[in-house]
């Protein structure tokens, strides 16, 4: 089996490179990656049960081509993934992460092998309760340039579906969190951790105390890429994919499990809406996969790969 995964020294990239050999040993796995966060140690230490090759270079220019002849799979991860930071930037973040989708979608077609793409829970922007990937379209409003841009990449990609015979499937993921070789900490878990270690108040937006929102297990998640290569779910649909809803306070009731000092400060921040809502993922479970992350667990193995730099803080 050759699989290829784009943007894959990020964050979920680099685990999933260690955890595929676990599915499929044997497989032919091709890196791709521009390298412009220098990530180098997610290429560290790699199973030996896979034969890896790694091509450094933008997907939007590349020629994709020839490099998925004879793909099996491909898991579209590369992105400008800080949406905190794309406010001001919201056309060059359309321009790579959008083109980037068309032009791997693209290459998927011409070469006949099936994509993973990934969207992200931000999407919705809802007050019901509940949505799930039925909702209309008045409960999808994305607050951010990053949110919008992965809605426009789902109607790219479910219009090549039924179109040109894309074999794909789109995973609204929620926020990330867990420990990775090339894991980053600009999102609301893993800040946290780091903020709590540090002895940095957590900052708040004054009203997200008790919204609740959607997060994924790092584990989760590439247990559920695998899942969708081994049971060749490739049906053209969207799927939430996420471990937890919970609110910003059961987060950081979580990391005082670990670290019991801790500030939370309020603070002003035009990234948090003023939206709580909880996101099903009942359409992935009937599938068959079962979520086992845990939300406690994956703030505390964080925060024991932090503490050693801050163990004076740390009470």
């Amino acid at each position: 089996m050759k699989i290829v995964i784009t943007g894959a020294v990020g964050h979920i990239g680099s685990y999933l490179l260690r955890e595929i050999p676990t599915q499929f040993p044997g497989a032919h796995i091709v890196m791709i990656d521009n390298m412009m966060t220098q990530r180098f140690p997610s290429l560290f230490n790699l199973p030996r049960v896979c034969n890896y090759q790694f091509i450094e270079g933008d997907v939007t220019t590349m020629n994709l081509n020839s490099i998925f002849t004879n793909t099996n799979v491909v898991i579209h991860l590369a992105a400008i993934t800080d949406a905190a930071g794309t406010y001001d930037k919201a056309e060059e973040l359309e321009e790579n992460n959008y083109q980037s989708t068309v032009k791997v979608a693209n290459a998927c077609i011409e070469s006949g092998a099936s994509l993973i793409a990934l969207s992200s829970t931000s999407v919705y922007g809802t007050q019901n309760d509940i949505v799930d990937e039925n909702c209309s379209e008045d409960d999808l409003k994305p607050q951010s340039p990053y949110a919008k841009t992965k809605l426009k990449e789902e109607e790219l990609i479910f219009k090549l579906f039924h179109e040109k015979g894309l074999k794909a499937v789109h995973c609204r993921f929620g926020t990330i969190f867990g420990a990775s070789p090339g894991m980053r900490f600009h999102t609301a878990v893993n800040k946290f951790c780091w903020q709590a270690v540090m002895g940095i108040p957590i900052t708040v937006w004054k009203t997200a105390y008790e919204q609740k929102r959607p997060y994924l297990d790092l584990s989760d998640a590439s247990r559920a890429i695998n899942f969708i290569i081994e049971n060749n779910i490739f049906d053209g649909r969207k799927y939430n994919v996420l471990t937890h809803n919970s609110t910003v306070r059961q987060v950081i009731d979580s990391i005082r499990n670990f670290i019991p000092k801790i500030e939370v400060e309020f603070v002003d921040n035009k990234i948090m809406n003023q939206l709580s809502y909880e996101v099903s993922c009942e359409r992935f479970r009937s599938k068959g996969f079962i979520f086992k992350g845990n939300i406690k667990s994956g703030i505390g193995e964080t925060i024991s790969l932090l503490k050693n730099a801050n163990t004076s803080l740390i009470k």
